[in-house]
């Protein structure tokens, strides 16, 4: 019985002393050898696991194949010799190409045999009488056998290129799967899965050796022992188990090994391994690199922050703080002052307390919404009642403005903390008052959109370019224009926009430059 892990090419090979006997031919040693050494090369380069239906299948139709070939030119089209010869090496070629090796040489063993009973006189026998014949038999025997290694050789290269450009495709889009965070963290415990993704795998596993932890697809899952991958990261090359259908290769970065990845499924290359070692060992050093630089930047900007709320700040304490020490100034002088005067500085004084107080009142609001530490007294309102609220407490920011309510009756109600709210919309009628010319009409308006009410604030003022429109919200910022003419903290906005959010609303701003503003914001209905 033979054994079934043998290739069939080598069963072939081994039956050709018999085959050349059955020719008497003086060369059958050396042909044996031949295809002995291209049985035994084939088997060494691409070991083959035989399926015995499919085997079967191929081995019949050659066998039908060739005896269809030589009844049709003996009975139907008479041709000579050669062009019986030259349809069988193309038969040979053709199998080579699609079946492989093994196939292509008992093809060639049947065409020499066919050829030689039904061409070659005397017809009818395996005995050739002619020694000319000999060599034609011998060189279409090895012309059969050359070209069938060579274009079975084609057919294994064409098959690798294939594999490799589908490699080099999934390990580009890989690639591009790893530049897209530049979190370590969030990355590490991505990768397993991008791996599962682009290489079809079952499981994945991600080693690192400076924190000597492993990052997997599935936590409860072990397909990969912790001694396996430190093994890998230690020893720097691949390893493939075949037999637990797992592959494991170092992380490199340069000449460094930075740990090892794991991955269970279909076998993937030599060098399919080494190129994903590599991605993901840069693009693990990349995002660390970028968080680093992210951290440095954020210092700077940090810096810069403190910078400018410290000027701002100071700028804004000390003119009230010059008022009142002014008015103090004159009351404790030795001027004779009358009561009006003396009633005029403790107003200034009442007034510069107050605007001290507002200030100092909005850095804490403004740390406190940071901090997500102000409760919400929530309840469903009418935005008219809210906007109502806010206007009577403006009063005396919008004594220079004309203002247009317009306010439809049959709107919904906003579940919001309306003192809240009503703070937003203060803040956004003083913008546009402090922003506007003298006598230019502010509006406010309210409408449903879907299940969400937007109010706006539309004002007269210069208007916002599209560059700034993006920074008005941001804390501290104050117009490139108006910072030095128009007083303020620039925490009003942000406070309006850090409370609107709070409410799940959003808060936005169209301008144009020379026409005026519309601030508004969202709030979802009760």
């Amino acid at each position: 019985m033979s054994n079934p892990h043998v290739p069939r090419s080598r069963t072939l090979c081994s039956s050709a002393p018999s085959v050349f006997k059955i020719l008497r031919c003086p060369a059958a040693p050396v042909c044996h050898r031949i295809l002995s050494l291209c049985s035994l090369a084939y088997v060494t380069i691409v070991p083959v696991k035989p399926r015995w239906p499919q085997h079967l299948f191929r081995y019949t139709a050659c066998l039908v194949a060739a005896e269809l070939v030589a009844q049709s030119y003996r009975r139907i089209v008479h041709v000579n010799p050669t062009t019986v010869a030259l349809t069988f090496l193309l038969m040979v070629l053709w199998v080579a190409a699609y079946w492989g090796f093994r196939f292509s040489v008992f093809l060639a063993v049947l065409a020499t045999l066919a050829f030689n009973y039904y061409f070659l006189p005397p017809i009818g026998t395996l005995t050739v009488a002619d020694p000319q014949n000999w060599v034609a038999l011998f060189a279409f025997l090895v012309t059969a056998g050359i070209a069938s290694e060579l274009a079975d050789r084609a057919r294994r290269q064409t098959a690798d290129a294939i594999q490799r450009r589908r490699d080099v495709e999934r390990l580009y889009s890989f690639s591009q799967r790893l530049l897209a965070t530049d979190n370590v963290a969030e990355l590490l415990n991505a990768i397993p899965a991008y791996v599962c993704d682009g290489f079809a795998a079952k499981a994945a596993a991600i080693y690192l050796l400076s924190s000597q932890q492993v990052y997997r697809t599935d936590p409860k899952v072990t397909w990969f022992p912790l001694q396996d991958l430190q093994m890998v990261s230690s020893r720097g090359e691949p390893v493939i188990d075949s037999k637990r259908g797992i592959s494991l290769t170092p992380l490199h970065l340069g000449t460094r090994t930075t740990g090892a990845v794991g991955i269970a499924g279909p076998a993937l290359s030599r060098a399919t391994l080494e190129a994903l070692g590599s991605m993901i060992g840069i693009a693990i050093e990349r995002a660390g690199a970028m968080e680093k630089l992210s951290q440095t930047e954020a210092a700077h900007q940090s810096e810069n922050l403190r910078a400018v709320l410290l000027d701002s700040v100071t700028h804004e304490l000390r003119t009230p703080l010059t008022g009142i020490k002014a008015a103090v100034t004159g009351l404790l002088s030795d001027y004779n002052l009358d009561e009006a005067q003396r009633k005029e500085l403790l107003t200034v004084i009442n007034e510069e307390t107050d605007r001290l107080d507002r200030l100092v009142g909005e850095a804490t609001e403004m740390a406190q919404l940071d901090a997500h530490k102000v409760e919400l007294h929530m309840a469903p309102v009418d935005i008219a009642t809210v906007i109502e609220s806010a206007v009577e407490e403006s009063r005396t920011v919008l004594a220079q403005h004309p203002l247009e309510v317009r306010v439809p009756a049959s709107l919904p109600k906003v579940r919001v903390d309306s003192d809240r709210i009503a703070e937003v919309l203060k803040q956004l009628l003083e913008n546009a008052a402090k922003y506007s010319p003298p006598a230019a009409p502010i509006t406010i308006t309210a409408e449903r959109k879907g299940d969400r009410i937007i109010t706006s604030v539309t004002d007269h003022g210069p208007g916002i370019d599209d560059f700034e429109q993006s920074l008005v919200f941001d804390k501290f910022y104050r117009g490139r224009d108006q910072r030095y003419s128009v007083q303020g903290t620039g925490m009003g906005l942000a406070i309006a926009k850090a409370i609107v959010e709070a409410h799940n609303g959003v808060v936005g701003v169209t301008s144009q430059l020379g026409r005026g503003s519309v601030f508004s914001f969202e709030l979802p209905t009760a």
